[in-house]
């Protein structure tokens, strides 16, 4: 099964896909999405078109997003908001089961505390997936969202067969 993961974000959209066959995680890619464009619509657009030349690339099976909270700036997090609905957007077109978790809870599964720091995330990624080249932090956190989807994925697998 591929696991794409999501890192939202509307200058920097990370991604990451891993494959999962049983308890082994295998990386497949990662990357960042850069918006172009001064204006919002096409700083969007061009994120959508990003993100869906990555999905028929790699043909992920499920994905993952990570949920976003309100921060100082409201403008920012509306503006982030969009690019999330950008994330959710991408996959649902292809049709896949989008699981969402919070920033807490993803640390809390890859690294082992809710409130690891970026150097602590990476440095879990590349001891889960032995040998990745990170395109960068939001990268690097994209794959440890599909790293936390895996893990819950497997869990309730595991819940199903009791």
């Amino acid at each position: 099964m591929r696991v794409l993961g999501i890192d939202p974000g509307l200058r920097n959209l990370g991604w990451g896909v891993i494959e999962v066959d049983g308890s082994r995680l295998r990386h497949i890619g990662n990357g960042v999405c850069h918006s172009t464009g001064t204006e919002l619509a096409n700083r969007l657009l061009s994120l959508h078109e990003q993100l869906t030349d990555v999905l028929h690339k790699f043909t992920p099976d499920i994905a993952a997003v990570e949920k976003t909270f309100v921060n100082k700036d409201a403008v920012g997090t509306l503006k982030l908001g969009q690019a999330r609905g950008i994330a959710l957007l991408v996959p649902a077109q292809f049709g896949l089961p989008i699981g969402e978790y919070a920033p807490n809870s993803v640390k809390k599964t890859v690294v082992g505390v809710g409130h690891a720091d970026k150097n602590q995330i990476a440095h879990m990624v590349k001891m889960q997936l032995p040998g990745v080249q990170l395109a960068g932090p939001d990268a690097a956190d994209a794959l440890a969202i599909a790293i936390c989807h895996a893990h819950h994925q497997s869990v309730n697998r595991m819940k199903v067969r009791a």
